[in-house]
């Protein structure tokens, strides 16, 4: 990144990432009966557990704000990968699929088992092949896309 380069497309790209994740979830889960809210406690519960669900509109904020927490730490990764390697930046919709794909596979496998999320994690064929497709292009891509836009000169608005 060049001297006084911006971090704004880094941080854009996090936020459609996370937004798109979060809207996924909201929509996917709305089908089956939950609110907005539910999802957002669900999140939440990954830090409290059980007591998340019982928190009301005050641990689904909470849910909200770590969602996004969480999607700007999986960029700033991207960010400073893509900063040791440029190979990362050249292709960022392959490399923002491979990205969005691994992050999925670490957020199921990984994470959530690692974290108070008070259910087991199970793998439905339509919840990973979904979950693959959202995460490889809503979230992988538009992170790559911000990282090559702070990264490669030439694409920064004047």
């Amino acid at each position: 990144m060049t001297r006084g380069a911006s971090l704004t497309p880094v941080v854009l790209g996090g936020f459609i990432a996370g937004a798109c994740d979060i809207t996924y979830a909201v929509v996917y889960w709305a089908f089956r009966g939950a609110s907005a809210e539910r999802v957002f406690q669900s999140v939440a519960s990954g830090l409290l557990g059980m007591k998340a669900f019982d928190g009301g509109i005050l641990t689904a904020a909470l849910g909200l704000f770590l969602h996004f927490f969480i999607a700007l730490v999986l960029t700033f990764i991207f960010y400073l990968a893509g900063t040791r390697l440029p190979v990362l930046v050249r292709r960022p919709v392959i490399t923002g699929t491979t990205y969005g794909f691994a992050v999925f596979w670490v957020m199921n496998l990984v994470v959530l088992p690692l974290s108070a999320f008070p259910r087991k994690v199970t793998f439905t064929p339509v919840v990973v092949i979904t979950g693959l497709l959202v995460h490889m292009f809503l979230i992988g891509v538009p992170i790559a896309l911000g990282t090559r836009r702070a990264l490669t000169p030439g694409l920064q608005a004047s």
